[in-house]
């Protein structure tokens, strides 16, 4: 299925695909992984957010770049795949999509992330590593990883 990929501010998306944005991740995060925690965090307004469309329209995945902090490394954040389109390779491409962003945004690709503890070999696919130990974050095991490249 070829997919459309948006790059953009949270303030440069139309009300439908801010919506559907929020709408995917907490369907995700809080509620398929039945997990109560603050998802609008305030951070989305600082972020540039990597969208995949259908070619209905219909949003399929996600993921946020928020910029460098204290640790001087953007941070990947977010990032989730439809439950209806897991399995075909999207969540990679949209990996991928998400790291090429990050160059052009930075002009490098040294980035980090806090992985779900279950997902570490998939963003370790991707040349990030661990760079902790395993800790609980709104009870869910998590693992912070960078990539150096």
């Amino acid at each position: 299925m070829e997919l459309t990929w948006i790059l953009a501010r949270l303030e440069e998306l139309t009300p439908s695909q801010v919506h559907d944005l929020f709408r995917l991740r907490v369907d995700t995060f809080v509620v398929e992984q039945r997990c109560a925690y603050p998802e609008l965090d305030g951070r989305d307004p600082d972020c540039t957010h990597l969208l995949a469309m259908d070619p209905d329209g219909r949003l399929v995945a996600c993921g946020r770049i928020v910029p460098p902090a204290d640790d001087g490394m953007p941070h990947l954040g977010r990032i989730v795949v439809h439950p209806a389109m897991r399995g075909h390779g999207i969540a990679h491409e949209l990996m991928r999509k998400a790291l090429e962003a990050v160059g052009a945004i930075y002009g490098h690709t040294r980035c980090a992330l806090a992985a779900q503890s279950q997902l570490e070999a998939f963003y370790a696919e991707h040349g990030f590593v661990r760079s902790g130990p395993d800790y609980d974050w709104d009870g869910i095991p998590h693992v912070d990883m960078i990539r150096e490249r």
